[in-house]
């Protein structure tokens, strides 16, 4: 890539970013978008004011938002989105914090460096070969300077990565304490019990099993059943109390307008209503039967809530072993009644595994499918060279400008739309994987993403990046391969720092500006009538599977790139920092509080930033051995040693505590509660609190709110 295409790249995104970021200042104070950038204030029944009138600042961009995301404190933002959400936010400080350093480093002592030096046979086609590693001579002992900023930045990140995971163990612990009320301590959610052959039922062998072996702590059970009837007849009682509504509406309207032959248009709609109104009645009373007792015992399934009379009960049971039989009454402790996946509790056990495989084959297949576009997009990078295979792209130079365009910003902004699709088909293959909750299913959807972005964005951007540029030699010289592929991570740092810029600016200012749901309000509202509202904002969950992938991939380009080209690292800083104030601003303002795992997404954000150091130390052995310097090859072989064993102490030391509730802490919160006289009342909430949606009492009437005090308001 040529200087003028990375020109033409970071011009793009930069005048994206300040265009897409000018409207949303712009939007956000307009009152009739307050249930898109307001969503959660809304639904909190929280009051948002604007600015009275119409005065010319409402409709000039600002910068005000900013400042204000900086004044956020951690606290608020623990006590806003919980501790999942201030897990974002500490990531993107980790970058801030990491890189930060990193291009002092690069930009004082690398880049001189390497631009002092001169290669001949560096490679002419890739604009920062002057400033990289590619750049120092064979066997220069320049290279030693490299080798000790490799051990600096490793040490850095590790120390980093070791004062994050105690902070947010630490915060685990208190969250814990300050949340002990959660009917979740109470409760071990069971699996595989036997069935009661003299009473015909499941329910009746746990109440027996656990009276028995937990006389002291056992409380009560819930029994989970198979609800899928139910949830057909729910289904459609919904869609008959949507139809109820809109006529409804519609009658409202045509009385307000005075329409002609009005009794008659009237009386055909109330006939309508009626006829409705019956059939939501019996399906009502279907619903009824089918959830009648006696009904329900024939549907019950082998899975089960057991309430404890103490956290510490609960917490004994579900670590430990019930039966000497390992595949017969599975225990372990129960999510948040908000985070259970319902459906999952249904899938057999024996079929778990299956699906759990379905999901891998599933996710692998994709990963392969999306070679295809990722090695186009490469096709489109490596321009000059794709003109020998494909001559008609010779006509992009007739115009000025173009061809910097297209190699410059074209490829990431294609593979950033391609990829854009990916966290969400992950989900839905997730959701098939027999997760007992929301949360456990996202987490898996982080896993696939992340090594989905690592296997197409990054490896196969090398290899095939790699592979255009140096096919005939490859085909005529296979032997050469390793040694290419090598070499390939310097010469593809144009690339990823035209991949950062769109993923930032473009990325970061489209997820604040919500173009999507922009579109739809307004169709919305010129279509069927209507729009998000104080009472209906558009709210939704902080989409974790997608902002958790992308930003520790970036971490991990910088991190491979940190001593090979340094230059790239003051982008990232940059990067960053804004989506550190996107994001608090999003969790402040826009998305709702779906569940909270109390940190348990930390270890897996921990473990992607291990890879990203272990991968910048893999890729420095083999450049060193290719600039012709095995000792300093051989003297980083430690260096990874030592990453590996921190890796496996920080293994030991924090992830029990986010894997377990400890004995320890549930007697302490036993202790505070019968100190306070709330042991009776939090145990009563979490008998109660596992109740499936298809057992509970459905109102099919629209909820109005009794508050005539309007959210939005102006000053």
């Amino acid at each position: 890539m040529n200087p003028e295409s990375l020109t033409a790249s970071a011009a793009i995104n930069f005048g994206l970013a300040f265009i897409v970021l000018s409207l949303f200042s712009i939007f956000k104070k307009q009152p009739s978008n307050a249930s898109i950038y307001y969503a959660r204030r809304l639904s909190k029944r929280h009051n948002v004011h604007f600015e009275q009138s119409f005065p010319l600042s409402r409709f000039l961009p600002s910068v005000a938002w900013i400042p204000r995301a900086f004044r956020v404190t951690e606290d608020e933002v623990l006590d806003i989105g919980g501790l999942d959400a201030l897990i974002i936010i500490r990531l993107f400080k980790f970058g801030i914090y990491f890189f930060g350093i990193c291009s002092l480093i690069g930009l004082v002592v690398l880049v001189p460096i390497n631009f002092g030096d001169q290669d001949e046979q560096s490679s002419i086609y890739h604009s920062m070969d002057p400033f990289t590693i590619s750049n120092i001579s064979a066997g220069s002992n320049r290279l030693w300077v490299h080798f000790t900023c490799l051990w600096l930045i490793s040490f850095y990140g590790l120390y980093l990565l070791y004062k994050e995971y105690d902070g947010i163990s630490v915060k685990r612990i208190q969250l814990l304490r300050n949340l002990r009320h959660q009917p979740d301590r109470f409760n071990v959610l069971v699996r595989q019990m036997p069935f009661c052959n003299e009473h015909k039922a499941y329910g009746c062998s746990v109440d027996h099993f656990f009276s028995k072996h937990h006389p002291n702590s056992y409380c009560s059970y819930q029994m989970i059943y198979d609800g899928k009837d139910i949830e057909d007849l729910l289904h459609q009682a919904k869609y008959v109390a949507r139809k109820i509504e809109d006529l409804r509406g519609k009658l409202t309207v045509k009385k307000r307008d005075k329409e002609s032959l009005l009794l008659d248009v009237s009386q055909e709609d109330d006939v309508k209503i009626a006829l409705f109104e019956e059939k939501q009645q019996k399906i009502v009373h279907k619903i009824r039967q089918l959830q009648n007792e006696s009904m329900l015992k024939g549907k019950e399934l082998p899975v089960a809530f057991v309430t404890f009379k103490s956290r510490r009960g609960a917490a004994l049971v579900s670590q430990t072993q019930q039966h000497y039989h390992p595949l017969i009454w599975i225990t372990e402790m129960a999510p948040e009644p908000r985070d259970v996946s319902w459906r999952s509790l249904e899938i057999p056990f024996k079929f778990l595994p299956l699906c759990k495989i379905g999901v891998v084959v599933a996710a692998s297949l994709l990963t392969i499918f999306f070679a295809v576009p990722v090695t186009a997009v490469q096709g489109i990078a490596k321009l000059e060279k794709l003109k020998k295979w494909f001559p008609p792209a010779m006509a992009m130079e007739l115009i000025p400008g173009l061809s910097s365009i297209i190699t410059g910003y074209l490829p990431s902004a294609i593979l950033k739309g391609f990829i854009y699709v990916v966290p969400f088909a992950m989900l839905g293959m997730a959701k098939l994987g027999g997760s007992i909750s929301k949360s456990k299913e996202e987490i898996k959807t982080c896993n696939m993403v992340f090594y989905f972005l690592v296997g197409n964005v990054f490896f196969l951007s090398l290899i095939s990046g790699s592979l255009l540029d140096e096919l005939g030699e490859y085909l005529t010289h296979p032997r050469t391969i390793p040694s290419h592929l090598a070499s390939a991570v310097s010469s593809q740092a144009d690339f990823f720092v035209t991949y950062i810029l769109t993923d930032g600016l473009s990325g970061f200012s489209l997820e604040i500006l919500q173009p999507g749901l922009l579109v739809w309000d307004a169709v919305k509202s010129h279509t069927v009538g209507g729009s998000g509202d104080e009472e209906n904002p558009y709210l939704y969950s902080l989409p974790y599977f997608r902002i958790i992938p992308s930003v520790s991939l970036s971490i991990l380009i910088g991190m491979v790139y940190a001593v090979v080209a340094p230059l790239l690292l003051p982008f990232l800083v940059g990067y960053f920092y804004l989506g550190y104030v996107v994001y608090v601003n999003q969790i402040e303002d826009v998305y709702e509080t779906a569940y909270d795992t109390c940190g348990q997404y930390w270890p897996y954000v921990h473990h992607y930033i291990f890879v990203g150091i272990v991968l910048m130390q893999i890729t420095m052995i083999g450049l060193f051995g290719l600039k012709s310097k095995p000792s300093a090859s051989i003297a980083t072989i430690p260096l990874l040693l030592l990453t590996i064993m921190f890796n496996e102490y920080c293994k030991i030391r924090f992830l029990p505590t986010f894997h377990h509730y400890s004995v320890k802490d549930a007697v302490e919160h036993d202790e505070l509660d019968r100190k306070f006289g709330k042991m009776e009342i939090n145990c009563e909430n979490a008998r109660s609190a596992y109740c499936q949606p298809t057992l509970q009492s459905a109102n099919f009437l629209a909820s109005k709110s009794t508050s005539s005090q309007p959210l939005v308001s102006s000053l």
